[in-house]
């Protein structure tokens, strides 16, 4: 069993990284993207520092393709939200929510719903964050992130959509909704359920030291396929 959530040390938890896959989707093989880009599990591509083609046409478990995905959300991801918080301990919901604002826009450090956060003006900070509603595709996403920091609301119930990969095209087909907090509770330690996670998994390889930036993104990786 887990721990409460601390908030004076906060970190990365199985509900966090549900709900903010449930924004985005899970494609368990490599697949192109609007501009060619191969992509793979929750929208990673090369830049992550994880290299996503040796899963073209190699399908990989769900367990697996959490397990990167959970990399590089704490090592690339985590890491700038925290700072971009300066002084604020934030709470799960708060982290939650900032996290999938920076894993949609790479801009956590220079928005300025954050800087009025910081201020202690949180009605402005409020009001700030539906300024990055462009494509205007973005707005349900950001309403869910509005409503997730500071009414501390949830919007995921645990599942993801796991979409199939279409040939020669090699774009995102036909989905099934997935349970995946299970998963990710085995993955970050919360739960006992290690027969969920292969004990073969081998570990990440390092990252690319000259990519320290997560790559910004437009949408999801759904919305940027289709709607581009």
């Amino acid at each position: 069993m887990a721990a409460p959530y601390d908030p004076n040390r906060p970190a990365l938890t199985a509900r966090i990284a549900a709900e903010l896959i449930a924004h985005e989707g899970i494609v368990r093989e490599a697949y192109r993207d609007s501009v060619g880009i191969w992509t793979w599990s929750v929208g990673l591509t090369d830049a992550s520092g994880h290299r996503v083609g040796r899963y073209r046409d190699n399908p990989q478990p769900l367990s697996r393709c959490l397990e990167i995905y959970l990399w590089v959300l704490e090592n690339r991801y985590l890491p700038p939200v925290l700072a971009a918080f300066g002084p604020i301990a934030p709470a799960e919901h708060e982290l939650g929510a900032a996290l999938s604002f920076h894993w949609n826009t790479g801009a956590i450090g220079r928005a300025e719903w954050m800087r009025l956060l910081r201020d202690g003006d949180r009605a402005g900070a409020r009001a700030a964050i539906m300024a990055w509603c462009r494509p205007a595709s973005l707005t349900r996403r950001r309403r869910a992130e509005q409503a997730l920091f500071f009414d501390g609301q949830w919007a995921g119930d645990g599942t993801a959509l796991v979409y199939e990969v279409a040939k020669p095209s090699y774009r995102p087909t036909a989905a099934q909704r997935q349970p995946v907090t299970e998963i990710l509770r085995a993955l970050l330690g919360e739960s006992e359920a290690a027969e969920l996670v292969p004990a073969s998994c081998p570990a990440p390889p390092p990252m690319d030291a000259a990519k320290t930036s997560p790559e910004p993104a437009a949408g999801n990786w759904f919305t940027r396929l289709f709607l581009a």
